[in-house]
């Protein structure tokens, strides 16, 4: 957002000492509301006095009545407006002003967006439209400069390349706080020269370093750490989130693995109390779950629900958060502070009654008074540069009768395997229990033949999907359980301009269209919301799922080669440990 007003002007400072003092009248009084104290924890009575976008005084009830507007806040919640410390538009599907208009009424004020998927698309122009569309809404974004693009040089091709001159470059506009998650972890350890310039860049900035440190342990966790890097959202169990918390991090606890957060729940109560290095962040939100579910408001719901007291939900979401970014304006209701406030029903459901952002009322009853402004997407359009395909570009060449193959073992947590097949007609005849998978480069760097690896534990595939969301390089993503289908899927995504397709017999049985840069859709959120529902609903009946990781958020990070373990990519299948790229998943006569 643009702040309406600096917090910091001498005439606003001035007009909230003489509101405070009682000399002159606030803008705003909230009367007869139960203060959250996100300092002491308590609930206590208390009114609170907004001139433009401060907080000129916090009192005892009914002390003050002078004001130009009351807002009526008795018998609710009053607390901070949250604050999300890492999150990807881009994973919602929808523009940055669509997204605003979701969170907004929920009680969400600040985000800390990291657009590496439009920088992943079109380089430093993706991440410049970021920040254009970002500061036409009245949601804080708060942008940081993609650390990753691409994920894992060497191993994958994205439609950009950002070296520490572009990330400088990037540090140095005002909108930017600092470094994205730095996924590169192995670079980041083994003090790869460009990884080791990337991070100096944020550190020379003194701005934030963010990381992505999924695995790590022991000595590469602090080596990971020594370079600078301070913080991780990538947790994995319990005990690694007490783990990185007595080393040191800030970690951002995130909403989008559900299945982890009663474990962390556990662990920070069994703790006692909640580390002021807690925050908490929602990562992926998927945009039928922005719409029925919400953001960080849903995250604090989930995790007061699975037994985490109220006031340290809020809290990790608001002053920890705030400390976290170094804003000493935000996350607190205290004289001199910006006014984010929101007024919620209750401390269980969080259903926000009224939302202020910087003093200035912009939702009520979960609706924006005003629907946040767009910019134009023209420049973002046309990134798929790729002509169609064939179901003989999904298959797999060898000589002879019989082949090793190296496949791709598990969901997620990806290891190497072996399997043996046969060649018919010069081709791979697909192993029993396997799906494929084929990543064909669509940004115009290089040749854009589908390259094609071999997966188990994916089920049995009755069809095919295909996806141009696909962690972090986004090029089209193809997984099936035939070539046919898998080629009906992919054409359905390169006509659609970008997207997502489930085919199965043939035919398209489900389409969303996402034609700004293969990612996002201007299309109002509750038609995208439906679209991905029938996307949903489309693959339960091609694959069965087996959570929590085989499920169909599986498919948008199979290809994030930054991770330890086999990843197929756009050049083959890559292993960031070994720094190796099989073109041809064929290894040899069996």
């Amino acid at each position: 957002m643009a702040e309406p007003q600096d917090i910091n002007d001498a005439d606003l400072r001035s007009r909230a000492v003489a509101a405070a003092r009682g000399d002159a009248a606030f803008d705003y009084l909230i009367t007869g509301g139960t203060l959250v104290d996100m300092v002491t924890g308590e609930l206590r009575a208390a009114d609170i006095g907004i001139v433009g976008s401060l907080i000129a005084s916090v009192h005892a009830p009914a002390a003050r009545g002078d004001s130009a507007q009351i807002i009526d806040a008795t018998g609710r919640f009053v607390t901070p407006g949250l604050i999300d410390t890492h999150m990807h538009v881009e994973s919602s599907m929808v523009t940055p002003a669509t997204y605003a208009a979701a969170v907004l009424p929920r009680g969400v004020t600040t985000v800390v967006w990291d657009p590496h998927e439009f920088g992943n698309v079109h380089g430093l122009e993706g991440v410049r439209f970021a920040a254009q569309a970002a500061a036409a809404t009245p949601l804080r974004y708060i942008l940081l400069a993609p650390s990753c693009v691409p994920s894992a040089p060497g191993l994958e091709l994205a439609g950009a390349d950002f070296d520490a001159g572009k990330i400088a470059d990037m540090l140095g506009w005002p909108e930017v706080g600092g470094i994205a998650e730095v996924m590169n972890m192995r670079g980041v350890i083994d003090r790869d020269p460009r990884m080791s310039a990337i991070v100096q860049a944020g550190l020379t900035s003194g701005k934030l370093v963010c990381g992505h440190a999924r695995g790590l342990q022991g000595s590469d966790l602090a080596a990971f750490m020594a370079t600078g890097v301070s913080s991780d959202h990538e947790l994995v169990a319990g005990e690694d989130l007490m783990a990185k918390l007595r080393a040191g991090l800030t970690i951002e606890l995130r909403g989008s693995h559900d299945h982890l957060l009663p474990d962390f729940v556990a662990e920070l109560n069994r703790l006692g109390h909640l580390p002021q290095t807690v925050t908490l962040c929602t990562d992926d939100v998927f945009p039928d779950d922005l719409e029925t579910g919400g953001g960080l408001d849903d995250v604090v719901r989930r995790l007061v629900r699975y037994g985490l007291p109220p006031v340290w939900a809020l809290r990790a979401a608001t002053l920890n958060a705030a400390q976290r970014l170094s804003r000493s304006d935000l996350g607190l209701i205290a004289a001199g502070r910006r006014a984010d406030i929101v007024i919620f029903d209750d401390l269980s459901d969080f259903r926000a009654q009224t939302v202020l952002a910087s003093g200035v009322v912009v939702a009520e009853q979960s609706r924006m008074l005003e629907a946040p402004a767009t910019i134009s997407t023209a420049e973002l359009r046309h990134s798929m540069k790729i002509a169609p395909l064939t179901a003989e570009d999904f298959r797999v060449r060898a000589e002879g009768t019989r082949v090793r193959l190296a496949t791709i073992d598990r969901p997620r947590f990806t290891q190497w395997g072996e399997t043996e097949a046969d060649i018919r007609d010069g081709f791979v005849v697909p192993p029993d229990g396997t799906t494929m998978i084929a990543v064909a480069h669509r940004h115009g760097m290089a040749d854009s033949r589908p390259r094609v690896g071999f997966l188990t534990g994916w089920g049995q595939w009755q069809g095919a999907f295909a996806t141009t969301i696909s962690h972090d390089s986004h090029n089209l993503t193809v997984f099936g359980g035939n070539v046919d289908d898998m080629a009906v899927a992919a054409n359905a995504v390169i006509a659609a301009g970008g997207g997502m397709a489930v085919a199965s017999q043939g035919k398209i049985e489900a389409l969303l269209p996402l034609p700004i840069s293969g990612l996002v859709s201007e299309a109002p959120l509750a038609e995208v919301a439906q679209d991905f529902r029938d996307l949903r609903t489309a693959m339960d009946k091609v694959v069965d799922w087996q959570p929590p990781y085989l499920v169909f958020k599986a498919c948008f990070g199979a290809t994030l080669a930054c991770n330890a373990g086999p990843h197929q990519t756009d050049r083959g299948i890559a292993d960031v440990l070994t720094g190796t790229v099989l073109t041809s998943p064929v290894l040899g006569p069996a």
